[in-house]
């Protein structure tokens, strides 16, 4: 009797314990790394997708997200996608550049007028058909862009015309869309990292950088700049890029994957361009100069080496671009 009671209990626990792995094993845990901060929307943007991805598929897939860097540096991570160790990741425009040139576009000052006309030329055909073009080439896939801001430029000085910019020693990503804008205007491009503009500031290394309100707000590099200037100069973004080795193995779940990604991106993208506004306000009580500035000349700077032949696009391309309506 009490041995059969004792082989009841264990052939009980033997099926709770089976339960338990096949509920482990149904679960597939996806990883989403990225460079940003915690504290960024961007990471805010990555959670909320993974939050919606649990329960779209009612718990079949669970996304993990590594911010800051934890899973590797942007050029790892793009590796890393490649192989599939990591399935979905931020990456910079410039990086998608480096696969299929012409999709770099969007990251050269000036070829935006607006956030308006990024956001419809997020989901035009033109984007469609070079993000389809980059996969051909890289094999992942871009499920969505993620607005990151428009830069502008910071200094010790007013900004008000190119003119002001001559001689400035500025910092820029070391990327050929984010030099031509000093290059255009007379100013010396100082490739650095991210993580030493704070300091190259504060030391005069450096005589200015340029990021978006909230990097600016976030790194705080207004406590050691005392002008922002409302330059405009870049309308920056971030793609959202999923490995092709996680899209295989997911199947049917691989397009709910892609659509809480782009869902996840647009509220973060319209919160961003909301907060932007609220910024400037917010800077001028910290004591910051912050300068509106008329764009036109320095468009006009600009715009001969968008038509130059050194850009990674042809002219059919930037009239395409041109002609999207906001």
């Amino acid at each position: 009797m009490k041995s059969g009671f004792v082989s009841k209990l264990a052939l009980g626990a033997a099926c709770a314990f089976g339960v338990l792995t096949l509920s482990a094993q149904a679960q597939d845990v996806l990883r989403f790394g990225h460079v940003y901060e915690a504290s960024t929307p961007y990471h805010a943007a990555a959670v909320r997708a993974a939050e919606q991805l649990e329960k779209a598929t009612d718990g079949r897939y669970k996304m993990e997200v590594f911010p800051a860097s934890q899973l590797g540096k942007e050029t790892a991570l793009n590796e890393a996608l490649s192989l599939g160790t990591v399935d979905v990741i931020f990456t910079g425009v410039a990086f998608l550049g480096q696969s299929y040139g012409p999709i770099s576009i969007s990251d050269y000052p000036f070829t935006m007028r607006s956030y308006d006309h990024w956001k419809a030329y997020v989901n035009s055909d033109l984007f469609a058909e070079m993000a389809e073009k980059y996969k051909e080439v890289s094999g992942n896939t871009i499920a969505t862009m993620t607005y990151y801001g428009a830069r502008h430029v910071t200094s010790n000085k007013p900004i008000l015309s190119p003119s002001d910019m001559e001689g400035l020693k500025i910092r820029t990503p070391n990327a050929p869309a984010y030099q031509m804008f000093p290059k255009a205007t007379g100013a010396n491009p100082t490739p650095m990292a991210f993580s030493e503009v704070y300091l190259a500031l504060q030391q005069g290394v450096v005589d200015a950088q340029e990021n978006p309100l909230p990097t600016i707000q976030f790194k705080k590099f207004y406590e050691v700049q005392s002008n922002i200037n409302l330059t405009g100069h870049i309308t920056n973004s971030l793609a959202v890029v999923v490995s092709p080795v996680t899209l295989a193995k997911m199947g049917d779940d691989g397009q709910v994957l892609l659509d809480t990604l782009a869902d996840a991106a647009s509220v973060t993208s319209d919160e961003i361009v909301a907060s932007e506004g609220a910024l400037v306000d917010w800077f001028r009580e910290e004591g910051v100069t912050v300068n509106d500035v008329d764009r036109k000349p320095f468009m006009e700077a600009v715009a001969p080496m968008l038509k130059g032949s050194d850009v990674p696009w042809d002219a059919e391309t930037f009239e395409r671009l041109q002609a999207i309506k906001e």
